[in-house]
């Protein structure tokens, strides 16, 4: 069983790019360094792509 580690924003994998784990609701994601950056000031970007991202403020 493979389990693809691909960013929630781009969708490169971890064969492409450095990805990081993060959790959310009792899940996993995976977000590459180049928009760590959203996650962590727009995360209003993330509507559509992480459930309650709306509810999220940013830093």
């Amino acid at each position: 069983m493979s389990i693809t580690r691909a960013c929630i924003v781009c969708e490169k994998t971890s064969f492409e790019t450095a990805v990081t784990k993060f959790y959310h609701k009792e899940s996993e994601f995976y977000i590459c360094s180049q928009h760590i950056p959203i996650l962590i000031h727009k995360p209003e970007e993330l509507i559509g792509l992480l459930d309650g991202a709306d509810e999220l403020l940013g830093a």
